[in-house]
């Protein structure tokens, strides 16, 4: 077990934390920062999620609100867009940028946008791959060398996890992409306010970036550990 816990593990483990500390406060001084300032026109983040399934020519997806905070998310198994209370029924920058993204998503979906696909074809096995995946992997560093297809069963169902971070990211910005896009089609919002939810949004995508890029580096780190165990 000295071989996990060893310096460069710490090393892996600090980077990862700084990253995601990094990520973790971009995102929320951006969406504070702009929850802060109000849209001139009044639209709230409904009024806008359903203003770009429109402008996308997307029927027939219901938008609900949800509790919690950075909650927003859309479910295609449902076919709806739930938004967190601070979204749905406030009309400020930040609202309107996280609004607009999550109706992206269900433009991707009405328009069988690929990596969204992939992306939902890898859940059902991502979330057992997740569960399994670091309890293999300990069990591998407790048994003998001669059991190391444990370990490195517990590695190839990490990676699968890893695979869906790194679909997630094209899944993720082209959906900002397309809320910009509309956004700006509409006409009903000012240029600083949209570039505001620019910038809510490319804060949002670095925690993508930075849960992606963690999880790589995890990765890496099994796999180097996993082959010392077998030198």
């Amino acid at each position: 077990m000295y071989g996990y816990y060893d310096s460069n593990y710490f090393v892996y483990m600090i980077i990862s934390v700084l990253i995601s500390m990094y990520a973790h406060f971009k995102v929320q001084f951006a969406f504070s920062k702009y929850s802060k300032i109000k849209c001139r026109n009044g639209m709230t983040g409904r009024e806008t999620a359903n203003l770009v399934l429109s402008e996308n020519g997307v029927s027939k997806v219901e938008i609900h609100v949800i509790s919690g905070h950075f909650s927003d998310h859309f479910d295609p198994r449902k076919n709806s867009i739930f938004l967190s209370k601070n979204v749905y029924s406030e009309n400020s920058i930040s609202a309107i940028g996280v609004a607009a993204h999550e109706a992206g998503h269900a433009v991707q979906n009405s328009k069988a946008y690929l990596p969204i696909k992939i992306r939902q074809s890898l859940v059902p096995i991502t979330q057992i791959g997740s569960n399994l995946a670091m309890p293999l992997v300990m069990i591998g560093l407790l048994l003998p060398t001669q059991y190391n297809f444990v370990l490195n069963f517990g590695i190839i169902l990490f990676s699968i996890a890893v695979i869906f971070q790194i679909v997630t990211l094209p899944v993720e910005f082209d959906a900002s992409k397309r809320a910009i896009v509309a956004l700006e089609n509409l006409g009903s919002f000012s240029d600083e306010e949209i570039e505001g939810a620019k910038k809510v949004l490319k804060a949002a995508a670095l925690t993508y970036i930075a849960a992606a890029f963690t999880s790589i580096l995890s990765l890496i780190r099994l796999i180097l550990l996993s082959r010392r165990r077998e030198d």
